[in-house]
This record gives structure tokens, sequence and C-alpha cells, in this order.
């Protein structure tokens, strides 16, 4: 029982600094992502930059950006290094569907565009400027927390599965 509750606390911590990251950086990836990294000890500054374009693939209100940076943080924990090394690709990938499902759950869907309209009520065009002003008048970086916060707290569940 004690275990159970250690590991409610690694995922309590690790969605509140998912949701601490996503308002300090502005990107629901960079922040699932490092919070991750730092968890499980996966840090690699590149892999962290390379996440700087994926909130909304690009803004483009595409794939969420909190998802994104999840499970590049899945594949840094269980995927492959060898071309060959199939059963890393299907262990990640799964892990990757798992992760999807479980955030659709919360969210509806994997969407940017439908993640805003379940916040907000709205999406926006974050690659218009009048929109991104407006997105970031509606408290954005406070409440985008949750898509971070729950990308990262279910990767971080994976994760601890994955590694029993």
């Amino acid at each position: 029982m004690a275990q159970e509750k250690s590991r409610e606390e690694t995922l309590d911590h690790l969605e509140k600094k998912a949701g601490d990251y996503e308002e300090l950086f502005g990107s629901c990836a960079q922040g699932t992502l490092l919070a991750l990294q730092e968890q499980f000890g996966l840090e690699d500054t590149q892999t962290l930059k390379a996440a700087t374009a994926m909130p909304g693939i690009a803004l483009r209100g595409e794939t969420c950006g909190a998802v994104m940076g999840a499970i590049m943080a899945l594949g840094l924990a269980f995927g492959r290094d060898k071309p060959d090394d199939f059963s890393a690709v299907q262990r990640t990938t799964k892990a990757a569907r798992k992760l999807c499902r479980r955030f659709e759950e919360q969210f509806g869907s994997c969407n940017c565009r439908d993640v805003q309209h379940h916040i907000f009520g709205r999406s926006f065009n974050l690659a218009d400027a009048n929109d991104q002003l407006e997105f970031v008048k509606a408290d954005a970086a406070k409440k985008c927390r949750a898509p971070a916060g729950k990308a990262a707290r279910i990767a971080g569940d994976l994760i601890l599965d994955g590694r029993k």
C-alpha cells in the first residue's frame, strides 16, 4: 500500500511540475517533456530543444503538444536505439496508443483545436496574431496546465508500469 501512495505522490508531483513548466515555457510540449525527463532521468537538452515547435504541431491546431512531449518521453524511456529492435518499437507504440486513449478520455481528443474547445469553449488559430492575443487574454498559460499535467501524469504512469 505504501508503494501505491508513493506512486500517486510521484504522479501528483509530475502533473504539477508539467503544469508549472507549461506556464514557464508557454509550451505544452516542452513543459510535459521536461517534467518527464527530470522525473525519470531522461534528460537531454537536444531533445527538449527539438520539442520547441511541437505545440499544436507548429501552432497549426493539430496534435496537442502535451501529447507530443509525452510521446517523446515514452520514446526516450522505451524506444529503440538500433534499427532492428522491433520489440522496442512495439513496446513504445503500445504505450503511446494507451497514452492517446487516456488523454482522449480526459479532453475528448488529442487534437489541439479540440482540446482548446474543451478548455476554453472555443478554439484559437495560433498562427494568427489576433487569435494569439485572444488566447493569451483567455489565460492560456494557466488553463493549458491541465493538458500538460495530465499528459505527463499518464506518461509517467506508463513509464512506471514499463519499468516494473
